[in-house]
């Protein structure tokens, strides 16, 4: 069963950067980042940053995506699990967005590898809660 649901996303920043020239070889390194922020009501919003460069020449190939989405999750969840099941809802989108536009740039499509969200350290930064000043 599903902790979130996804109301919807939206592209903030595609960047593309293509200056090899046309038959070069492209070694692709990938590396993304993603911040969940929670609101009120069982809400929050994720922000997924993905970005793909040659390792080898990364100021002549390089892109970069920037997605967020809105989701609602269940009251009981744990947030851990909510940051996990979301950029697992959302990272198909963003896989199939840079897929579409790079082909469309004429290259060979960038199919963005999967991510073990999973295995990685969540970090958690949460707002102290405010000071009560009667009782200090």
């Amino acid at each position: 069963m599903n902790i979130v649901s996804l109301i919807g996303y939206q592209v903030n920043e595609y960047v593309f950067k293509n200056r090899m020239p046309s038959g070069s070889k492209i070694s692709l390194g990938t590396k993304y980042s993603y911040n969940v922020k929670f609101a009120k009501e069982n809400r929050c919003k994720g922000e997924l940053v993905c970005e793909v460069c040659d390792r080898e020449n990364p100021d002549s190939f390089a892109l970069k995506l920037v997605m967020c989405a809105f989701f609602t999750y269940k009251e009981d969840a744990e947030k851990a699990r909510v940051h996990v099941a979301s950029f697992q809802a959302l990272f198909p989108y963003a896989r199939s967005y840079v897929s579409m536009v790079s082909a469309a740039a004429g290259i060979t499509p960038i199919m963005l590898p999967e991510a073990n969200i999973e295995s990685q350290n969540i970090y958690s930064f949460e707002k102290p809660e405010p000071r009560d000043n009667n009782n200090k």
